[in-house]
């Protein structure tokens, strides 16, 4: 029954669905339109909030942050190493459910370590399991392992790259979104928020519930709806596992500096030297593993790239094979940018959290800002910039009700992160590594979704 109600829903999608740079033109013409009914704000200031530093280009720095991941994950992926490992790996499951519950799994789980991770490694692992698959001739249906491929992006902020709690372990921290409000809290650890009993039950859930759904996703073969395999969406010539074999030559100079692991090594060695003070530092400042960023990140792939692709020729081609995937995020990004300039400063953020946060009893008070969070996370999904905004009123209302700030800063975090299965900004990096649409997915992880939506209510009603 599930998997019937997969397929319509995925159909209704498919064939109502625009691009999803279509879908950020409208979202940016209904915030406009937002803001102007319920802001004090003119078209002209409306216009400037959008058009600011703070607007249409405050996400340049992370644009360009998002698109390393895309490309230092991929290559690291095309490395002969990585590309033979995640082959064994996607061998692993011999039919269509297995095939789509081993790639949530993964997903899932490198996704609570690291967001970054769970997006690259969980869209490659979709894509290997359906190369896999097509190649052993047992049907899979691919726009459901991409789906599944994303599913990182419903667990992060509960993991230990979640912004959120990231945020809260330490008085600057406070000091920076909170501002005065910061002291009447103190410093919140992660043993309060990602390590906490509520957050074990929840996001634990999570990652067990995502490949159960997506297995009893997976379409039956007398169904309605075709089994799309992964032909259907990459080309042939896209599905070799690495660029082709450089030729070393020493008769000149250039092919010879190209060609030899001497100078990848040398670069590699010396972001080696950061990464040993980083990952295991000889003082009592914890590791870097529970702060991860996207810099720290892209950092230990490029190290990794390098030293797997062995020659800078080698590393080269393979990122020129990854870069083209960059287009719908230097395309997009901006313009979700400017939804959170419109929104942030006009205060129209502000107000749509605190009216639904209004009038809330200590057991509603949780569940309300979820809710709440998830609606704001369609406009501004960016956990940092949602945690700027909505972080001060979920803490201050959180006081004011009796309620434990930890579980607040969680509520907001679990709202967050769920509604990212409706919205296309995160799913880019996937999308160009796995070849689907939008509208391919979204059909399955909406109903994943609701389901993951009741386990986290229940947790924060338990807990």
């Amino acid at each position: 029954m599930l998997a019937r109600l997969g397929e319509r829903i995925a159909a209704l999608f498919r064939a109502s669905a625009p691009d999803p740079f279509v879908i950020a033109i409208l979202l940016t013409a209904l915030t406009f339109v937002l803001v102007l009914a319920f802001t004090d704000a003119s078209p002209v200031e409306i216009v400037g909030y959008w058009s600011a530093d703070s607007g249409v280009w405050a996400f340049l720095a992370f644009s360009m942050q998002m698109c390393l991941i895309l490309v230092t994950g991929h290559a690291l992926a095309a490395s002969p190493p990585v590309a033979g490992l995640l082959r064994r790996l996607a061998s692993l499951p011999r039919t269509g459910p297995q095939a789509a519950a081993l790639v949530a799994f993964v997903a899932a789980s490198l996704g609570v370590l690291n967001w970054g991770l769970g997006l690259i490694g969980g869209a490659i692992m979709a894509r290997d399991v359906g190369r896999a698959m097509q190649r052993r001739g047992v049907p899979a249906h691919y726009p459901l392992l991409a789906a599944a491929g994303y599913v990182g992006l419903m667990v992060w902020h509960g993991g230990f790259s979640g912004t959120a709690p990231l945020k809260v372990t330490t008085t600057g921290d406070l000091h920076d979104i909170l501002g005065p409000l910061a002291d009447r809290i103190d410093p919140m650890p992660l043993s309060q928020t990602v390590l906490s009993p509520m957050n074990l039950f929840i996001t634990g859930g999570l990652i067990l519930l995502a490949p159960l759904v997506m297995a009893l996703l997976s379409p039956k073969k007398r169904s309605s709806i075709p089994i799309e395999t992964i032909d259907q969406f990459l080309p042939a010539e896209q599905e070799k596992p690495g660029p082709p074999p450089s030729r070393r030559t020493t008769a000149r100079l250039p092919g010879f500096l190209e060609n030899t692991p001497t100078l990848s090594l040398l670069l590699a060695g010396l972001i080696a030297i950061w990464a040993w003070r980083y990952y295991l530092p000889a003082t009592d400042h914890p590791s870097g593993v529970q702060s991860l960023t996207p810099n720290t990140v892209n950092l230990t792939m490029l190290m990794l790239g390098l030293i797997f692709h062995g020659t800078p020729r080698r590393y080269v081609a393979a990122v020129e094979n990854a870069v083209t995937g960059c287009a719908g995020i230097i395309l997009q990004f901006p313009l979700y940018a400017g939804i959170m300039g419109m929104m942030t400063a006009s205060g129209l953020t502000a107000q749509l959290a605190h009216n639904l946060a209004q009038g809330a009893s200590e057991t509603t008070l949780p569940i309300l800002t979820f809710l709440s969070a998830g609606i704001v996370n369609l406009f501004i999904p960016s956990g940092g910039g949602q945690w700027g905004v909505q972080g001060p009123i979920a803490v201050q209302a959180a006081l004011d009700a009796g309620v434990e700030p930890a579980k607040m800063v969680m509520a907001v975090a679990y709202g967050d992160q769920l509604t990212n299965m409706l919205q296309p900004f995160w799913a880019l990096p996937l999308l160009a590594v796995t070849g689907v649409k939008a509208r391919d997915i979204v059909g399955y992880t909406a109903i994943l979704m609701l389901l993951a939506g009741a386990w986290i209510l229940l947790g924060l009603l338990i807990f």
